[in-house]
Formats: C-alpha cells, structure tokens, sequence
C-alpha cells in the first residue's frame, strides 16, 4: 500500500512538473542529444556496478567466499528490489541473502549492508559538501544546505568512528520516536552498529580501502550525471555539478515518492536553473531516473534465484 500511496505521489509530482514545462520542448531536447555521450554515460553503470561488487567483496571476512560473479548478482538483485520494495528493502534482503548463501552469519551479514550503506551517504555527503564549499553562486539557502550536509557529514563520520557517540544518538533517536514499531527497529539498528563498529575497526588498513573505494565510486555516479548533461547539449562546470547533483539525488532519498522519481526531477530543476532550462533539466531528470532503471534492469535475470528466500523473509 504504501508503494502504491508513494507511486501516486510521483505521478502527481511529474504532472505538476510537465504542465508546467514545454513538453514538446523536451521531446525535443532528448531527440536531439548527444549519442555518443549517451552511450558513454549510460554505460558507466557497468563499472559503477562492477566497483561495488569489488567493494563488497572487501567487506566480506577473509574467511568467507563471495565470488566476484555472485557479488554482481547480488548487488543487481537488490536493485530490483530496490524499485519494487519499500524502505530500501533491497538492501535488507542483500543481508539475508548473503545469510542464506552461507557466507556471513546474520547479525554480520545486515551490519556489513549498514555499513556499506553508511558509507555511500558519506561519500555522497563528502562531495556535496566540497562541491557546496567551492559553489560560487551562495545565497542564504545555499549556506544553510552548506550547513547541513557537513554536519551531517560530521556527524556520519562521529557515529562510524565513536561507539559512545552512537549509543548516544540511538538512545536519544529512540526516545523521540513516536511509534513503536520505530523504537524496535532503531533498536535492532543499534545492536548492528555496535557489531559493525567490533567488526570493521579490527582492520584499520581495510577499512580505510573501503572508505577511498566509496568515495572514488560516488565520483563516478557524479560523474555519470554530468556527462548526462554533455548528452542533453547542455553545459555546467564539474565543480558546480558535485554541488547540485548531491542534492537532488538526496532530495530523491527522501521517503515520499517511488525511487525518487518526481522529488528529483523538481530538484533537478530548481538547482540547474542558473545553467539551463527546465526542459533540458526534465530530460536530465528522466536520465537520472536510468541510473536506478537499468541496473534493476540487469538484475531481472538473477532474481528468481533469490525470490525463494525473499518469501521465507516476508514470511517471517
């Protein structure tokens, strides 16, 4: 129900944006893009995938065995479920997929997702905040969003680094929490963190090629967006665009609309303004969308291996 409530959201978003905007306008705009840089452009989603497979692979114990070919298949199955699941589900089922295969125990296994998941915000937060500090064209919102995504970033990098810190946060999160439910769910998170925290700051070496590994691969998903833009003909300074597209795509995170679509679109819009007009950022919005599509795309083939055990999950 609550897929359905978010895909009707989107729609009305999308609406509200094409009404707005010359859509003939943006027919044209894709029509006439750039094929070579379209070509390319999409087709950066196959090392984005291949580098997070590799990044999985680090994260797994010396003793497990995740193979490079399964790790693909992993991370392209819960980009299905990504787009049809609710709350990133996907990812969760990652964790029990990798429980079910064998390979890590299940407290390890959703604490390994955590903590990836943990470091692509990070990441995404780093560059947004470089880019943000290096935007020429800061108004009063600007610095705000300045603001908040480095304190976000600080605070990230607090609950990774400092398990005190995160008892802290979690204790004051599940306090303020208004339902129930919430509070386990925080709790379950909590014990995760603190075997993450047990886990990962064993191999300090480890943990650092982890860290570099998700921020070079947040590189390329910004990017894979910028040469979006040469596709559309259109043209915005690299620096600019690790500032803005950051925040669109954390603008898409938020829980209100199906993947993103609609929230990241507007977004999209908004921010690109000073560069170029709301139908070539429409159709930048309708690429983005691509980024989430082709690898769930991709990962159609592998899910019926892992349907069965999705079903013992949402039996449970």
């Amino acid at each position: 129900m609550k897929r359905l409530i978010s895909l009707a959201v989107s729609l009305v978003i999308l609406a509200i944006i094409y009404g707005k905007i010359d859509f003939q306008g943006l027919i044209e705009v894709l029509e006439n893009c750039n094929l070579w840089w379209l070509l390319i452009s999409l087709g950066m989603v196959i090392p984005l995938t291949t580098f997070t497979a590799w990044r999985l692979q680090q994260l797994m114990p010396k003793k497990a065995r995740l193979g490079f070919g399964e790790a693909n298949r992993l991370i392209l199955a819960a980009s299905v479920l990504n787009m049809i699941l609710p709350s990133k589900m996907g990812d969760i089922a990652k964790a029990y997929f990798l429980k079910q295969r064998g390979h890590l125990a299940g407290g390890l296994a959703l604490s390994l997702v955590v903590f990836e998941k943990a470091c692509d915000l990070l990441s995404l937060l780093l560059w947004c905040a470089f880019g943000l500090l290096l935007y020429p064209q800061k108004d009063w919102l600007f610095w705000l969003m300045t603001a908040c995504v480095a304190g976000g970033f600080i605070v990230g990098v607090l609950l990774l680094s400092y398990r005190s810190f995160a008892d802290v946060f979690f204790l004051v999160a599940r306090s303020i929490a208004p339902q129930k439910s919430l509070r386990l769910k925080l709790q379950k998170l909590q014990s995760s963190w603190r075997e993450m925290h047990a886990y990962f700051w064993r191999d300090k070496k480890q943990l650092l090629k982890v860290s570099l590994t998700s921020i070079f691969i947040w590189f390329l998903h910004l990017l894979q967006i910028w040469l979006f833009i040469l596709t559309l003909n259109a043209w915005t300074p690299f620096l600019a665009n690790l500032a803005l597209s950051p925040l669109a795509i954390l603008a898409g995170l938020l829980p209100l609309t199906f993947a993103g679509v609609g929230t990241r679109d507007a977004a999209l819009i908004a921010f690109y303004e000073p560069y170029f007009a709301a139908t070539t950022a429409a159709a930048l919005g309708i690429l983005c969308t691509s980024r989430y599509l082709l690898p769930a795309i991709g990962g159609l083939p592998f899910l019926g291996q892992y349907l069965p055990r999705l079903r013992q999950l949402k039996s449970k």
